[in-house]
């Protein structure tokens, strides 16, 4: 019965999404805990997700254009995936407001290079009478990877530190890259 829902494609897609989003996920509970190492405060940790999310709904809007244009949106993923594995690492470099700010916004224009080809992807492997469970599959992965992300990041933090919690997020977001980048092309 999996099968008939998911196929090869959507599977795919599931999957190496909710590494991404796991790792998303691992530090978004405990940020303000790290922007106050770092000698920030609540403000600047509002501050610096304000800016993700500036750059990532601009960089959508753009991004989103491209997507139709161009006929391998499988390599768009994983280049947004890299950056996102990117900005994640360079975390382990942070030590002030300011380079915070940069990585956050290298972050969120890596999520908005990916979120709209990874969209058209999925939608194209979808069934055209299965869109509802199709999206309704792809939205309870985002929950139970958040859950998942969240609990996870806590115990890596408290029992190994933040430079080991981001070299995992970053490792997880390349893991999903590389796998998309080495499938056979007729997969997605």
């Amino acid at each position: 019965m999996n099968q008939i829902l998911f196929n090869r494609a959507l599977r795919v897609l599931l999957a190496t999404n909710a590494l991404i989003l796991v790792a998303a996920a691992m530090l978004g509970p405990i940020y303000a805990l790290f922007v106050e190492e770092i000698g920030g405060d609540l403000l600047d940790a509002s501050l610096t997700g304000g800016t993700f999310a500036l750059a990532a709904g601009v960089a959508t809007i753009i991004s989103g254009r491209f997507s139709d244009r161009i006929e391998r949106n499988e390599l768009i993923v994983v280049v947004g995936y890299c950056l996102m594995g990117t900005g994640f690492l360079l975390y382990t470099a942070v030590d002030s407001i300011w380079f915070l700010l940069l990585v956050q916004s290298l972050i969120g224009f890596g999520e908005a290079i990916y979120a709209p080809a990874f969209d058209s992807l999925y939608t194209k492997h979808i069934a055209a009478h299965k869109v509802g469970r199709g999206w309704g599959a792809w939205e309870a992965t985002n929950y139970f990877s958040a859950a998942a992300g969240a609990l996870i990041g806590g115990l890596i933090a408290t029992s190994f530190g933040f430079p080991a919690l981001f070299i995992i997020m970053a490792l997880l977001c390349f893991a999903s890259a590389t796998y998309i980048y080495l499938l056979p092309r007729e997969v997605l």
